[in-house]
């Protein structure tokens, strides 16, 4: 149990009061032995037992209504979650509010959400337990901002859902941020999260920095996890991978790849209606999906020739979860896909120059130059799709220009140099080549997405089939998508707000490694690298919910999707764009679909040492999490007082009436 007004339990000791006078009483005559009282006491002793008792119940209830009395006005507060709070009001409450599509799943048998019983939820404790100042970082922007009342939360835009995953480490920088910047006094961080581990990223390093300095404030801060983890068995999420415009002899069509996904195991045959529309036309096909995935490739839509750009929609049936139900794309004619080669090394020009030339879409044509830093200046940036650099880190105006095209969506793929300069990009720098005794081959790799993933069929690329001769170290941190035995990483990528940055940790040079001559995972690899540059080349996009590339920083017109954002927020909500003559399709990320639950003891090793405690929860229950119960002890001082008069009441004697 805990009390909002804990102060006044030091009051406590006042009980005593009534055994202290009890026993001063006692002390106020002496005893004197007299012989005939003495017989007189003897006498009585048969009848003692029961004043004695009687006399403990006066003394017992007297406690009692004091010491209910006390806990009355300390306002004490009941729930499941005990010890919730440390007592007394907090300066500020600052509450993490995870909008991801996740929080979106509804629970049994109810219409409520999670991210909407969250937020009930929250708005009834916080209001019961008060405090200065309420703070809300909702996961979309990582931005403070200050409420008037917890209420805000039921009725601010900000609080509704989004297609956008969380970012629990960058939201909890962002509160640690405001609580130095304000210096405010004793602060209580509230999380509501259903766990997802792509939201939590739990193995970040910027977890360890971000206990210790929360550990450092001296006020003390205090965390709450309000946690929703249950999953949805049986919910199926739909995903469009591919969608491409092609030209045959029998006419235009669109070749659409779909992926059906199902939460649990069950491999129990489940017929699926999938909706497609195209501009407005809709059409259905049946699938029968056995187990928890399901893969549609190249399903073919007849075009007419003028439709040379258009949106789409593919739609199964409502299930627990309509945040995944749905999923838009835009297509156009594919672009050109160019390619910039830099490389120090003659022996690794050829095979890079071969695997970025050559199309797996005959539709798409793809042109790669190689050029010297020297004629960096005169290249054609806005046509650029990928860049392979194996030449030292650029620096100073060189480096600038690769920053502002990784900014507008490009892909860069670093190679090491044969002399290591020391420079550094984006925080990555090339160390010390390593020729280990014998060729080594790759330990473990990112299989489930990003360049190395499975294709579409679901077969694995042939990575661990590469041999590594000779490899360059790499500090920084990056994201490892491949590693060597002993955790070193092959292949690497750097966090970025747009585009990408990667780091290959050796060369297509025979005398380095077998990328060339066992060339299909280098060629893939390229290639997905180039599809992704190219989105940003094109008419259309495909973005990620929370993408707004510095291109596309234009007034963004909604054509269909989620009427629940603002205008300001088009880009955290699924649906079909104009961003002047681009057309933007908004889904939610892969991640969303594949992350799992993160374990309870790495929840608990995120928080290891801070003030922490955590209540798990299901969707639509909208009790609040705390209740006063300063009523009931109010109920027991009344009852001990009324019981305690009664037995103070003198004894009726029967009244003795004349003989008859």
């Amino acid at each position: 149990m805990s009390f909002l007004q804990p102060m006044l339990l030091a009051a406590l000791p006042i009980i005593a009061l009534p055994i202290i006078i009890h026993l001063i009483n006692q002390r106020r005559y002496q005893t004197t032995r007299w012989a005939a009282m003495m017989f007189l006491l003897a006498a009585n002793r048969m009848s003692r037992g029961y004043a004695r008792i009687r006399q403990w119940l006066i003394l017992l209830f007297r406690t009692l209504a004091i010491a209910g009395l006390i806990f009355a006005i300390s306002r004490p507060l009941a729930s499941g979650w005990l010890g919730m709070t440390a007592g007394g009001r907090a300066d500020t409450t600052i509450i993490l509010l995870d909008r991801s599509p996740s929080m979106q799943q509804l629970g049994p048998g109810a219409v409520v959400s999670k991210l909407e019983t969250g937020r009930q939820q929250l708005a009834k404790t916080l209001e019961t337990l008060g405090s200065t100042r309420y703070v809300l970082i909702e996961s979309t922007k990582n931005v403070p901002r200050e409420l008037n009342d917890p209420t805000d939360l039921l009725n601010l835009p900000e609080t509704e859902p989004t297609s956008t995953s969380a970012d629990l480490p960058a939201m909890l920088q962002a509160a640690h941020s405001y609580i130095a910047a304000n210096q405010s006094g004793r602060t209580e961080i509230w999380i509501c999260s259903d766990l997802r581990e792509n939201d939590w990223n739990a193995e970040s390093s910027r977890w360890k920095s971000l206990r210790d300095s929360f550990l450092e404030f001296s006020q003390g801060v205090r965390f709450h996890l309000l946690a929703y983890p249950r999953a949805a068995p049986q919910n199926v999420a739909v995903r469009v991978t591919d969608v491409r415009r092609q030209q045959t002899s029998e006419g235009v069509e669109l070749l659409v790849s779909l992926h059906l996904t199902r939460e649990g195991d069950s491999d129990e045959r489940l017929a699926v209606p999938v909706q497609l529309e195209i501009d407005g036309a809709r059409s259905e096909i049946n699938v029968d999906m056995v187990g928890t995935q399901y893969e549609l490739k190249d399903y073919r839509i007849g075009l007419t020739e003028n439709q040379k750009q258009g949106w789409g929609r593919v739609s199964i049936p409502a299930d627990a979860n309509p945040a995944d139900n749905d999923f838009y794309f835009a297509f156009d004619e594919p672009p050109e896909r160019h390619t910039l080669i830099v490389a120090d090394d003659p022996t690794n020009v050829r095979p890079l120059q071969l695997t970025a030339s050559i199309s797996p879409d005959p539709q798409a044509k793809s042109v790669a130059t190689v050029v010297t830093e020297d004629q960096l200046g005169t290249v054609e940036w806005e046509q650029m799709a990928l860049v392979l650099w194996q030449a030292p880190l650029p620096d100073a105006d060189v480096a600038q220009l690769l920053t502002h095209f990784v900014g507008r969506g490009g892909r860069v793929v670093f190679f090491p140099p044969r002399s290591t300069s020391g420079r550094e990009f984006m925080g990555v720098a090339w160390q010390d080549w390593q020729k280990p005794p014998k060729e080594i081959g790759i330990e473990t790799w990112r299989s489930d997405q990003d360049i190395l993933a499975h294709t579409l069929s679901g077969t694995s690329l042939p990575v661990g089939e590469l041999q590594i001769r000779e490899y360059c170290e790499l500090s920084g941190e990056v994201t490892p998508l491949a590693q060597l035995p002993g955790g070193t990483p092959l292949l690497a990528r750097v966090t970025t707000d747009h585009g990408g940055v990667y780091f290959c940790a050796t060369t297509p040079a025979p005398s380095d490694s077998t990328l060339a001559t066992n060339g299909i995972v280098l060629y893939v690899a390229v290639q997905r690298a180039l599809a992704l540059g190219a989105e940003a080349l094109g008419n259309t996009r495909q973005l990620i919910a929370g993408e707004q590339p510095i291109e596309l920083a234009t007034t963004w017109e909604r054509l269909t999707g989620d009427e629940e954002g603002l205008s300001t927020e088009y880009a955290f909500h699924r649906g079909v764009y104009t961003a002047g003559d681009r057309l933007l399709a908004v889904n939610r990320s892969a991640e969303e679909e594949q992350a799992s639950l993160l374990a309870d003891e790495k929840v608990a090793g995120l928080f290891n040492g801070l003030d922490f405690a955590r209540v798990d929860d299901e969707a639509g229950t909208i009790n609040s999490l705390i209740e006063e119960i300063w009523r009931v002890f109010l109920a027991i001082m009344m009852v001990s007082m009324i019981v305690e008069a009664a037995l103070c009441l003198p004894k009726i004697r029967p009244t003795q009436g004349a003989a008859a």
